[in-house]
């Protein structure tokens, strides 16, 4: 369980920082998001997009819950998203409940779906 939030929290950073080759690490290669509409591909098209976009982007989630099933597990986190040219106010913004499935890859943790709905 813990090195699932590990995993989130890191993926966090990694978007702030603009990175978002170290965000998909955690990626697995058949990944499918929002009920297939989205592969490995697509998700690090959207967030290279993203970091170009911004000059800034801030990732704040809530609190992350892990529910374990063997060598599965489901993570629910909400996450605010704001982006932006770096001044005081962010130019965008949005909240996302996100849903993920994780699976264990060796000794790893690494997401193969992903749906998030837009609460704002």
């Amino acid at each position: 369980e813990q090195r699932i939030r590990n995993a989130v929290t890191a993926m966090q950073q990694a978007v702030q920082a603009h990175q978002p080759r170290a965000f998909m690490t955690y990626v697995s290669a058949d990944f499918a998001g929002e009920d297939g509409t989205v592969d490995r591909e697509g998700l690090a098209n959207i967030l290279r997009a993203e970091v170009l976009r911004n000059d800034q982007v801030n990732v704040i989630l809530g609190p992350i819950d892990v529910q374990m099933q063997g060598s599965r597990a489901t993570v629910h986190v909400t996450a605010t998203l704001t982006g932006g040219s770096g001044g005081l106010l962010p130019e965008r913004g949005a909240i996302y409940a996100i849903t993920s499935g994780w699976k264990k890859d060796g000794s790893e943790w690494r997401c193969y779906n992903a749906s998030w709905e837009p609460k704002l």
